[in-house]
């Protein structure tokens, strides 16, 4: 019976071609898209996974509120909050401290090596490896971070520092650590990779208690429970899981006896699952947004559920075509059950086929879509996930698109389908009435899709249109070594100064516009009393200002001294001064110093346009400078002119890695998310139209092959062309606009919300709105105009000869 039944439902398929074309191609992109999908959210949600008892870890994080929407949230903690957790906060089993590191440069002192800057060097104590075991190569697991100056490294660093030694050869080894200071460290244990994936990209451990000095404990800010620094890390490991609750509960307590509440800011301590540090700030900025990754989910979904309604779609409206094939076998003692069951077995080939095409399309789509795809993704087919995933979604697909079809063919009666009735009588049809309204459905998601697209490119196009207040145009930049010494910074901005091309060189703690922020607070006289305003700060020399084209409205653009700072417009307006000029020589306490203001200029965008711009305070500190930025002629060969840099840079910084960057990439990447969103839809937008566009050709082409005997009556009794296409088309023309209705609450939802991320943003083009619109109904009525144009050109004698 089986084989019978694949047999006919193998003639069926290769009976009607077009039919089947449409169905495989529409199903296969939905399968391909799942499957890739699938895989991408598995491989996001594998992270940390394999750790003892992970769903009881925890990273403890800080957030600063100074009220009116200012709150600051950070990944590190205060140093003292590590000391004292395990004994203030019930339920704690282990606690692990970090203080990771920062493009640390690492050589071996034996034989004088330096094998570069590594952004793998953490501190770590004992707890860290505790609550997260390794396999150990060599060394004791229970002592090798217990004395100062001790480091493990790991099974990479091992091969690349001293590749021909085992592990046990390399203890006692001694390794140099360079930031700010040389620390010299004995190896005391190698630990193997992680084979798993991973966040935690470190590969040289230093032990914590190497930080033992308060002088040591006040540089790297583990000294005060005011201070928050990122890269202060802590980790902690519940009696119990899901304690997310009653930990952060025991943290308020914590809070509220270390923090006065008379302070200005209000600080407060979070829990952060294990499994939710992928989704949030990693170690390696390789972290997953979870509204891009449900974005993908939601993507994925749509394009398979269109397909889906394809299918049912045509089906539904075929299965008037095998009236009589159902009637003969009902009539020969076929059963209901039966018959559903051979439909199904047609379907389950088709969607069998369907799958082997969409796994192969699955490798297009990586080719076209692998730079929006995660860091370290690959796609491996043979796996025993993959392989449910291949045996149980064809059974599921073939169900959800398979049953209604299947029972409306298997609930004709045979007498009304042998005598040709193919529906009921009566002015309402179930099956036109689905049809119409998966077809709206189809168009709706079809429009939706491409009025975000819409509105996303114009937001982007304007954000990146924007002036911002400075040039980014023939500006590279690149960062200095950590602390490095004044003396060599001054000597490569030097250097540069004298190459011909270049027109000015700066030394700064960021970037003229970056994501990087820091902010204070600082007091003026105003009238009789002290205001307190709070500002973004920056940190930069006297050309900063002539290197970025910032314009200088009063004042001067400083002269290197720690007394001085320069305001913006935004400051100026804080301090209720009208005119710069009357601002200049004025005093302003910031950081418990008196300094004096010897510049105004102009407002620019120092960070994306999301953001308003902030009053802001520029000052001199030379010790914490870590970028520095060359203003070329315009005209010269970019390529040539970086190239040039870098060999500069290599002569005052021989060990470092010189790389310079061009600034307007830089501002570019703010928007790097909004644009791979934007692309990602673009790409659905097309999957949909195209989908939704073989859709309504194959049921067009079927339900006016039914209507030809209408055209050629209507042809006789003298209609014309135009009047047959226009009746013909008037129908569809409501479905559009039906579905336009529909599509534009959900659309309107999402960029309302998106748009208001950004300060500085468009209006609602609702102009685009009746373009999507508009081009969705010029594309279908040329799908069913064509078809009608066919009908209308056919000779009606040849049509009704037999009436």
């Amino acid at each position: 019976m089986l084989k019978n039944y694949l047999k006919i439902a193998w003639r069926n398929i290769l009976r009607n071609k077009v039919r089947t074309g449409i169905h495989v191609l529409g199903l296969s992109l939905g399968i391909s898209i799942c499957f890739l999908i699938f895989n991408v959210v598995r491989h996001a949600y594998s992270f940390d996974t394999f750790h003892p008892d992970s769903d009881q870890i925890y990273r403890i994080n800080t957030l600063t509120d100074w009220g009116g929407g200012r709150a600051f949230p950070s990944l590190g903690t205060p140093g003292p909050l590590g000391e004292v957790i395990d004994l203030e906060v019930p339920g704690i089993q282990d606690k692990g401290r970090l203080y990771t590191g920062y493009q640390t440069l690492i050589a071996d002192p034996e034989s004088n090596r330096s094998f570069g800057r590594e952004n793998t060097v953490t501190y770590a104590d004992q707890g860290f490896f505790q609550i997260f075991p390794r396999e150990w190569l060599a060394g004791n697991s229970s002592t090798a971070l217990l004395e100062p100056n001790s480091v493990v490294i790991s099974e990479t660093s091992l091969k690349k520092y001293f590749p021909d030694f085992e592990p046990i050869d390399v203890l006692g080894k001694e390794m140099a650590f360079i930031e700010s200071d040389t620390i010299l460290a004995k190896i005391t244990g190698v630990v193997a990779n992680f084979t798993e994936n991973t966040d935690f990209i470190f590969n040289e451990f230093i032990s914590y208690s190497t930080i033992q000095s308060e002088e040591e404990k006040e540089w790297f800010g583990l000294h005060s429970w005011g201070n928050v620094n990122s890269s202060s890390q802590l980790f902690v490991k519940t009696i119990k899981p899901e304690m997310e609750e009653s930990l952060e509960v025991a943290l308020a307590k914590v809070a509220e006896k270390h923090y006065d509440k008379d302070e200005d800011a209000t600080t407060s301590f979070t829990a952060e699952p294990l499994r939710d540090i992928h989704f949030g700030e990693n170690y390696d900025m390789t972290s997953v947004s979870k509204v891009f990754l449900y974005g993908m989910i939601y993507i994925g979904l749509i394009i398979l559920a269109l397909a889906t309604l394809n299918f049912i779609n045509l089906e539904t409206a075929h299965a008037m075509s095998r009236g009589k094939e159902v009637g003969i076998r009902k009539t020969l003692g076929g059963r209901k059950g039966q018959l559903i069951f051979q439909f199904l077995t047609e379907t389950y080939l088709l969607v069998g086929f369907s799958m082997l095409v969409g796994l192969g399309l699955t490798g297009l789509l990586i080719n076209i879509f692998g730079t929006y795809l995660p860091k370290g993704f690959e796609l491996e087919y043979f796996t025993k996930v993959n392989f449910g995933f291949y045996l149980l979604f064809p059974l599921v697909l073939t169900l959800i698109s398979g049953i209604y079809p299947a029972l409306i063919l298997s609930g004709y009666q045979p007498a009304r389908a042998l005598k040709g009735e193919k529906t009921k009588t009566g002015k309402f049809s179930i099956g036109v009435f689905l049809r119409k309204n998966l077809t709206v459905l189809q168009f709706s998601s079809s429009i939706a899709f491409i009025i975000l697209v819409l509105v996303l490119q114009a937001q982007i196009k304007y954000v990146t249109s924007q002036p911002l207040g400075f040039e980014k145009e023939e500006v590279l930049y690149s960062s200095l070594p950590f602390m490095s010494d004044p003396d060599k910074m001054l000597r490569l901005q030097e250097l540069i100064n004298q190459q011909s091309n270049v027109l000015g060189t700066s030394l700064s703690g960021s970037l003229v516009s970056s994501t990087s922020l820091w902010t204070s607070d600082s007091r003026v006289a105003v009238d009789t009393t002290e205001k307190e305003i709070y500002q973004q700060v920056m940190n930069v020399d006297s050309a900063f200002i002539g290197v970025n084209g910032i314009p200088l409205l009063a004042g001067k653009p400083g002269s290197n001294k720690m007394d001085e700072i320069l305001i913006n417009e935004n400051y100026l307006k804080e301090m209720g001064v009208p005119i710069p000029e009357e601002a200049i020589n004025r005093t302003v306490r910031f950081g418990r110093e008196e300094k004096k203001i010897v510049g105004v200029v102009g407002n620019f965008h120092s960070r994306s346009l999301r953001e308003e711009i902030k009053p802001l305070i520029i000052t001199y500190n030379p010790k914490f400078f870590q970028t520095i930025s060359v203003k070329l002629q315009a005209g010269r060969n970019l390529s040539e002119a970086k190239s040039e840099l870098e060999a500069i840079y290599k002569q005052v910084y021989p060990h470092e890695n010189a790389e310079f960057s061009f600034l307007d990439e830089e501002i570019n990447r703010f928007y790097e998310e909004d644009t791979r969103i934007k692309n990602v839809l673009s790409g659905a937008s097309i999957l949909a139209i195209l989908i939704s566009a073989m859709g309504l050709f194959g049921l067009s082409s079927f339900t006016i092959a039914q209507r030809t005997k209408e055209i050629s009556i209507r042809k006789v009794l003298g209609a014309t062309m135009g009047q047959i296409l226009g009746l013909i088309s008037r129908d569809y023309v409501i479905l559009i606009v039906i579905s336009f209705a529909i599509a534009v609450f959900p659309a309107y939802y999402f960029l309302k919300d998106w748009l208001n991320d950004f300060t500085y943003r468009i209006d609602m083009p609702f102009g685009l709105y009746g373009a999507a619109g508009l081009g969705v109904m010029v594309l279908c009525l040329m799908i069913v105009g064509l078809h009608s144009y066919i009908a209308v050109q056919t000779n009606p004698s040849k049509v009704l000869k037999d009436e």
